[in-house]
């Protein structure tokens, strides 16, 4: 089995696993941390529980990033 393409989208799922959130605190860095990945619409739908799914390297660039913060911090 051959590794993602970075430009791969991933569900809610892979990106709780990949970030280590919870799914509410996933909504919660939506709303305070613009440098947080945006979610990208599945379908036209704009009910609430319409499919989006996450950039997997912008979810990758995101946890660089965290790691760097922390690194620059000690």
């Amino acid at each position: 089995m051959s590794s993602p393409t970075p430009d791969a989208l991933v569900r809610m799922p892979e990106l709780q696993q990949l970030t280590g959130l919870a799914r509410p605190t996933v909504y919660k860095m939506l709303k305070r941390d613009p440098s947080f990945p945006r979610p990208v619409k599945l379908s036209d739908s704009n009910a609430r529980n319409a499919p989006v799914a996450f950039v997997l390297s912008e979810v990758q660039a995101w946890i660089q990033g965290r790691i760097q913060a922390r690194e620059q911090r000690a």
